[in-house]
């Protein structure tokens, strides 16, 4: 393994996003906070208990998830097409590394991103709510999977897209609205059985699930379904992408 290479790829990504830090960082806090104030405390002190916590204790794990799945999909995505963009790929394809060697950078870049974004909310949220953390493994395990998985998918779309539109069709069209269905502001009970079912069937249920169970312990989801949707998609997302790094698709020309 290049180690000194590796690490250096790894410091470029990290500090892109520490250089861009307004937009990169105090956008997603400047927005959680909205988050907290509208619907912690302005739609929440009209909503009674949910299975014993305050309503805006129940929804702060779902507005962490958002934050850091956003954060970790625009850090590999964005990086991964303007290195295509600005045609200085080539300077990472010649150098001594091998296609996992590149994904890991890339990955790591993306989970930092979304960590330091993830756990920022977290302490914002310290100042509103009783901000707590019950199972500090899963937590941890949560936000460190999920951003592996939108790194990931974030460098399948950095390769996919044609231009800087297309960076923000899946995540306005796919990431956000499933999100938002996964029970970020709700719990799966208030919903009628068959809307339920569909719930159930969303990926993303069990990412806000998991990480509200590790932070309140309260769990609505099969935790071992959502197990196996996680290491699923990251075997699947990372061979895909080890993939089509071998082949050189949309990389090399």
């Amino acid at each position: 393994m290049n180690a000194i290479g590796l690490s250096t790829f790894i410091r470029r990504e990290i500090e892109r996003f520490l250089r861009t830090y307004i937009q990169s960082i105090l956008s997603p806090w400047v927005s959680a906070i909205l988050y907290i104030v509208v619907f912690g405390f302005i739609v929440g002190s009209r909503i009674s208990l949910i299975d014993g916590v305050k309503y805006i204790d129940f929804v702060l794990p779902g507005i962490v998830m958002l934050n850091l799945i956003t954060a970790s999909f625009s850090q590999t995505s964005f990086s991964l097409y303007f290195q295509r963009f600005a045609r200085h790929i080539e300077e990472v394809l010649i150098a001594p590394f091998s296609f996992f060697e590149m994904i890991f950078g890339y990955v790591v870049g993306g989970v930092a991103r979304g960590l330091v974004v993830g756990i920022g909310v977290y302490v914002i949220a310290l100042f509103f709510t009783t901000a707590t953390i019950v199972h500090f493994g899963l937590f941890l395990f949560y936000a460190v999977s999920v951003s592996i998985i939108f790194s990931l998918l974030g460098l399948l779309v950095g390769l996919w897209a044609d231009n800087f539109e297309q960076l923000s069709i899946l995540n306005t069209f796919i990431i956000m609205p499933l999100t938002f269905l996964g029970g970020v502001f709700n719990s799966v009970k208030m919903l009628p059985a068959k809307a339920q079912f569909f719930v159930r069937l969303n990926p993303f249920f069990y990412f806000v699930d998991g990480l509200r169970y590790s932070m309140i312990g309260i769990q609505e989801a099969n935790q071992w379904i959502g197990f196996i949707i996680i290491f699923g998609l990251i075997f699947g997302f990372g061979g895909l992408v080890w993939y089509l790094f071998k082949i050189g698709w949309r990389l090399r020309t």
